[in-house]
């Protein structure tokens, strides 16, 4: 008796790989996402960038166990034909099986409540300095707890985008949008948005809207091309402006980030009141309106425009050494043009992303993103989790020879400072060259 299953190429299922007509492959079975991608709770970017290829590493990385079930009413019937699993990939499966029946996911520790008393006491001693101190100094030293409460929120925050760290859904959207929206002022929305297309496209310069920079900054002189964004869908414009601060990247880079939040702010804005399709976008609005009101109100405190103008500063200088973080995760690493593929889920990561090595008391410090491979392979896993898997991440990239890379805090700077340099001196030679033939 033969086989009655149907199947389709490889070839064939890329045909389907827009919005209008998405399908996908989950462990060879074919799926129709065309009118998922509106429901999704990752939003539609992920599955688009995904869209006509066999995803199956990049499905186990972002849902449980129990979301499998789900599939089915989304089965076209077909299967992939010559769908096949490759060695790195099999290993990966075993670990993600192996980490969900010791229950790591679901061992979160007591870090989430550390957390927050520490961000409740920092914003408190905030609030009580600038209130009745009368000193210049200490009012200075406030604007820096503040920054401190920023970086400890927004790791909070982005754990609660990966998974539960409250005992419900609706307590974890609370939270979000509490620490998000009302205490730093960037839509939990907006994170959402940028992060999980981030995850998916780690390092491609033209899916990640984490590289894309432009007019400031270029990890690559493969973005002097005018590359197409397909997140922002417009082009990343190299025009002489472009050329001008990149050639001067290398120095403008820690003065830039540390104003950076500004950016934040304003493309929080730019969403919550466009057009595009915004999940709780009300919520979202009510909580970016309170941080306008309290925030500006705290600083109006303060006896005179001097002090108001430094208290802000040091509070964005002392959240820029987040911003920092971020960059050193990436900016040095590996980077690559085009959509991202399914079935290189773990090369593309280890090839993406830096670890930042740190004793085990800095832990807080960094957030668990010090981590920053373990995290990629496994965002769901909590922070708490990935000090312990990070020997057994080693082994794997080892075993199949791929990069694993972790540097200390000042190398991992080293590194970006010198990528930064020479894609700046590549602008810097255009920049010339378009000078001297224009007269």
């Amino acid at each position: 008796m033969g086989d009655s299953k149907k199947y389709i190429t490889a070839e064939e299922l890329k045909k389907h790989n827009n919005s209008e007509d998405l399908w996908i492959s989950i462990q060879g079975k074919v799926y129709n996402a065309t009118n998922w991608i509106k429901e999704h709770p990752g939003g539609d970017i992920p599955i688009l960038n995904l869209a006509g290829q066999e995803a199956t590493d990049a499905f186990i990385a972002f849902h449980p166990g129990t979301a499998w079930k789900y599939l089915d009413k989304f089965f076209t019937g077909y299967y992939l034909e010559d769908y096949e699993v490759s060695e790195v990939s099999r290993d990966y499966r075993k670990l993600c099986s192996e980490f969900a029946k010791a229950g790591l996911f679901e061992k979160k520790g007591h870090g989430v409540i550390y957390s927050l008393c520490f961000v409740a006491f920092l914003l408190f001693l905030t609030v009580y300095g600038v209130l009745y101190s009368n000193s210049f100094w200490i009012r200075m030293l406030c604007g820096g707890l503040l920054g401190l409460a920023w970086m400890q929120v927004s790791y909070l925050g982005h754990d609660s985008g990966h998974y539960l760290i409250m005992t419900t859904r609706g307590f974890n959207k609370l939270v979000q949008i509490l620490a998000g929206n009302c205490i730093t002022g960037i839509s939990i929305a907006w994170w959402n948005w940028t992060h999980n297309a981030h995850h998916v496209a780690c390092n491609s310069l033209d899916y990640d809207p984490d590289l894309q920079h432009l007019p400031v900054f270029a990890v690559s002189s493969s973005l002097f091309k005018s590359l197409n964004s397909t997140f922002y869908g417009r082009e990343l414009t190299f025009d002489s402006l472009a050329k001008f601060f990149v050639s001067y990247q290398h120095f403008t880079f820690y003065p830039i980030v540390c104003v950076s939040r500004v950016n934040l702010f304003i493309q929080t804005l730019l969403l919550l009141f466009s057009r595009r399709k915004v999940t709780d976008r009300l919520m979202n609005i009510l909580g970016i309106m309170v941080f306008w009101t309290w925030f500006p109100l705290l600083v109006s405190i303060l006896p005179n425009w001097t002090e108001r103008v430094l208290f802000v500063l040091i509070s964005f200088v002392v959240t820029g050494i987040q911003h920092v973080q971020f960059c050193l995760n990436h900016f040095a690493a590996d980077v690559y043009v085009g959509q991202p593929k399914g079935n290189d889920w773990f090369e593309k990561q280890t090839a993406g992303t830096i670890d930042i090595a740190c004793s085990r008391q800095m832990d807080w410090f960094f957030g668990g993103l010090q981590f920053q491979l373990e995290h990629h392979l496994f965002p769901r896993l909590p922070r708490c989790q990935l000090r312990k898997i990070s020997p057994i991440v080693q082994e794997l990239c080892k075993k199949h020879n791929l990069p694993y890379r972790s540097l200390s805090f000042f190398e991992a700077n080293r590194w970006t400072i010198r990528t930064l340099r020479v894609a700046a001196m590549q602008a810097r030679n255009l920049l010339w060259e378009a000078v001297n033939t224009h007269g």
